[in-house]
């Protein structure tokens, strides 16, 4: 089986993003937290391939996935940069900073109903170590591609720069 690391080469920002309803008969609520972020999500991807084509100026986003939990939902975001993740989420003219407002409005009604919550990690170039053994990875390297393991080092401490075996 061959064993792979994810391409992508440089600094890297992981934004993990969830929902969590605590009081689903809230119907309204849940609604308008959950509808939200696949917007979102949808903006961002065509973007992405926007910017790619040479049509459109990349906002960063490199790509996400979703977990999803008995009464939750995590998303695990990839970015370029701190600072692109925040220029998005701050732009009044893309879907997250109404949608934030939106929530507050909405959730006013019973703000135990559901948490929103995030966690923001900025990575440094090679700081970023990973292996999938399989036929199709998960994670960064579903998003920015896979090279040979060999290429960064056989080892995980290899792979973040180190010269001593894990």
């Amino acid at each position: 089986m061959d064993r792979v690391t994810h391409a992508y080469d440089g600094p890297l920002t992981v934004f993990l993003i969830g929902l969590r309803v605590h009081k689903p008969w809230k119907v309204g609520i849940v609604r308008q937290a959950a509808a939200a972020m696949p917007r979102m999500i949808v903006e961002l991807e065509r973007n992405k391939a926007a910017a790619e084509r040479g049509e459109a100026e990349h906002l960063g986003y490199l790509g996400s996935r979703s977990t999803v939990h008995l009464m939750a939902t995590t998303m695990v975001q990839w970015w370029r940069s701190v600072e692109e993740l925040y220029a998005y989420a701050n732009a009044v003219d893309h879907l997250h900073r109404p949608a934030w407002t939106e929530f507050y409005r909405v959730a006013k009604a019973d703000p135990g109903a559901v948490t929103i919550w995030h966690e923001t990690y900025t990575v440094p170039a090679h700081g970023a170590e990973s292996i999938y053994s399989g036929p199709k990875p998960l994670g960064l390297a579903s998003i920015a591609g896979t090279i040979p393991v060999g290429r960064r080092g056989e080892t995980a401490r290899q792979r973040l720069g180190g010269t001593t075996t894990a």
